[in-house]
């Protein structure tokens, strides 16, 4: 896919920012297990975290194609970074921007576009995972608010997060038709962290379990009308997933170039060990792996941004990309052999990063039955 000039000044100057404030960080946001504050905000004073907000709501005025390149450049040098940008902006901005009242846009986006407040989105909960229809939370209306009492599992940026897009059932059914959708302000009294997850990788982004304990919301912070939450999570989920795509693409680029460059400089018997064609091979395949992730999100967000379908080709770049991220880290261990087993090198935390792809916004296997569901359609 051939990118105008725009796009490439673009990509220039997120992969200088990349390398010069994010890769400096990236091991002891690992080791630490949280992203500095000082970061965060340089994320936002940079438009990162309202890409494709409009300028009159204070965010950049980019699209979906630029904010796909924001999370890939991140993610080269700091997975955990990235998914930060990503559960928030495509997540939580997205669904207010997409969904929200002009009243809710303007009280919400430009704190959110700037980085003062981050988001997170609430709808897997301790029973309810892939099967978000059979979610427990519920919003009873009290007249004036609602009373939001539940738990909520798996919430990336939960500990960061000063405004959460929860789903919640406002009648009680057995399916999917009662959800509604809030802005819930994480400062309301009742709620509150459980607990953080202690994870395999993206150790610097915070999951957590959350709690609703009879929290008031206002009626003015419904999103979208009443008993559509459904639908609106999985308008949203379509998007997240070119944003985690997005992310594993920058995960196998950043192991593939550190695989490729070590192979150049590591001599076994006389010569350079990119010399032999064992390891030649790996890196062609690594190369081509992430070249048609690419060109699957690049395709899947023009499409999202030109306001057609994009529903099977999100599940497309997501699959592919994520499962190219695992073959591509596991194999620049590989090709560091020892070396890259030790955290001495960063393609080990690249290769703990990249799991997670395969699991959250939709797991592999749930993007094969989209895809299939999709394919099945158009025989009918």
């Amino acid at each position: 896919m051939l990118l105008d000039e725009s796009y490439k000044e673009i990509k220039d100057m997120l992969s200088k920012f990349s390398d010069n404030d994010v890769a400096p960080l990236a091991a002891e946001i690992d080791r630490k297990g949280a992203i500095p504050k000082e970061l965060i905000q340089k994320l936002g004073e940079n438009g990162f975290l309202g890409s494709y907000v409009p300028e009159e709501y204070g965010g950049a005025g980019m699209d979906y194609l630029a904010y796909s390149m924001i999370v890939e450049e991140i993610s080269r040098n700091c997975g955990s970074t990235g998914v930060l940008v990503s559960a928030h902006t495509s997540l939580c901005v997205w669904p207010i921007l997409e969904f929200g009242s002009e009243q809710q846009k303007k009280k919400y986006l430009p704190r959110l576009a700037s980085g003062e407040h981050i988001g997170c989105f609430c709808l897997s909960e301790p029973n309810a995972g892939t099967d978000a229809g059979s979610l427990t939370t519920f919003a009873e209306d009290k007249g004036d608010y609602y009373e939001l009492n539940g738990v909520k599992n798996w919430i990336t940026n939960g500990k960061e997060a000063d405004i959460a897009i929860v789903f919640a059932k406002t009648e009680k059914t057995n399916d999917y038709r009662g959800i509604s959708a809030f802005i819930v302000e994480t400062a309301s009294e009742g709620y509150s962290i459980i607990k953080e997850e202690e994870k395999l990788g993206i150790k610097g982004s915070s999951t957590c379990q959350l709690a609703f304990d009879k929290v008031k919301v206002p009626k003015e912070n419904l999103l979208g009308p009443e008993k559509k939450g459904f639908k609106i999570a999985m308008a949203t989920l379509d998007g997240g997933r070119i944003g985690i795509a997005s992310q594993a693409l920058g995960i196998a680029e950043g192991a593939f170039r550190y695989a490729r460059n070590y192979a150049t400089q590591r001599v076994q018997f006389g010569k350079p060990i990119s010399n032999l064609q064992a390891i030649q091979f790996k890196i062609a395949d690594m190369s081509t792996k992430i070249a048609a992730s690419r060109l699957l999100i690049y395709h899947a967000s023009a499409l999202k941004d030109k306001g057609l379908p994009f529903t099977k080709e999100s599940a497309h770049a997501k699959l592919f990309a994520a499962e190219a991220a695992m073959w591509v880290t596991t194999n620049a261990i590989q090709v560091l052999g020892g070396n890259g087993y030790t955290k001495e090198y960063p393609v080990e935390r690249y290769f703990r990063d990249a799991k997670i792809t395969e699991i959250y916004e939709g797991t592999s296997e749930i993007q094969r039955v989209v895809i299939a569901a999709n394919e099945f359609k158009e025989v009918q």
